[in-house]
């Protein structure tokens, strides 16, 4: 009898193991289900939606890489980090033609930190003046950094990613550095060796009057990014050069405004600007008042600033943006 209440009670400390054993392997499982990752698929480029560089340069972000484009101006900059950073499904993140100032940069580098920490592939091309501890701050983060003063960012763009592009995209580049004046420049200057300058010289200055003249209708220069991201001349894009005569025609009123109201000093001319932008006049008060430098300002009342474009000669011996 000892021995058969002996087994007995084995027998039930085996069930409680046994049951013991269950639960744990029950509770894993749903623990298991509970935990689910965000999957990460989301390419996004954000560029400078104002010239013919900015656009360029998200079409071949997206030629190489997929994805979407967010186009702003440099007021804008900020606020479309502070969206991305919240996107759980970010992988890669493009940031293209946007410089930095004094006011931004810090915010700059904790939104991209923010990024990094999150695991998001953060890459950053421009051709801005920027403060070297910013770029070391960067790299320290392991932000990829492509910069060169002496190239533009769609150049730039076209040089670190050709073995992912198209032969169409090397006239992508070169019409993004006629329109930055950087064409002269060591690579862009041998991109502009391979096609026939005026070519691409009526084709830059037809694709930035486009932008130019489009800038309140953000779908239209969407459609830019892709038709350009899809290999397009501009003159295969409908109705560019009609919309291109159009603001011919609008800029030829501006001289005559320039003319009017632009102010001199001993060393530059300057105006303010109020029914079109400060970076499509500012040419034309360095020219008409024979100075060296000429400045154009408009107010922004939507960010409580003024935009300002500072144009110097080729004679100007400053260093303008330094200054």
């Amino acid at each position: 009898m000892v021995i058969s209440k002996n087994k007995i009670g084995k027998k039930i400390a085996a069930k409680k193991v046994t049951k013991k054993i269950a639960a744990k392997k029950v509770t894993k499982k749903i623990a298991a289900k509970n935990v689910t990752k965000t999957e990460k698929t989301k390419v996004i480029c954000i560029s400078h939606k104002e010239d013919c560089d900015g656009i360029s340069s998200a079409a071949l972000i997206r030629q190489a890489f997929g994805g979407d484009s967010i186009l702003v101006d440099y007021p804008g900059q900020m606020e479309a980090l502070n969206q991305v950073v919240l996107d759980k499904k970010l992988k890669s993140l493009f940031i293209c033609d946007l410089g930095l100032s004094e006011k931004t940069q810090d915010e700059f580098i904790d939104i991209l930190s923010r990024l990094r920490k999150n695991n998001v592939s953060v890459t950053y091309i421009d051709h801005h003046d920027i403060d070297p501890n910013v770029i070391i701050a960067l790299e320290k983060i392991k932000v990829k950094v492509i910069h060169d003063i002496n190239e533009c960012t769609t150049v730039q763009v076209y040089h670190a990613y050709k073995s992912k592009l198209n032969d169409h995209a090397s006239f992508v580049a070169t019409c993004a550095a006629i329109t930055d004046y950087m064409e002269d420049r060591p690579i862009g200057s041998k991109l502009l060796q391979i096609y026939d300058r005026q070519f691409a010289l009526i084709s830059a200055t037809v694709m930035t009057y486009n932008i130019v003249g489009h800038q309140r209708e953000p779908d239209y220069l969407q459609y830019l990014v892709e038709e350009l991201a899809d290999s397009k001349f501009p003159h295969d894009i409908p109705n560019t050069y009609e919309f291109a005569q159009i603001q011919v025609e609008k800029l030829s009123q501006i001289i005559a405004k320039v003319k009017k109201g632009m102010k001199l000093m001993s060393n530059l001319g300057y105006m303010e600007i109020l029914d079109s932008g400060a970076s499509g006049a500012v040419n034309f008060v360095m020219g008409l008042s024979g100075k060296d430098v000429g400045v154009a300002y408009k107010e922004r009342i939507d960010h409580g600033i003024y935009a300002v474009s500072v144009r110097g000669s080729k004679d100007c011996k400053v260093h303008l943006v330094e200054l």
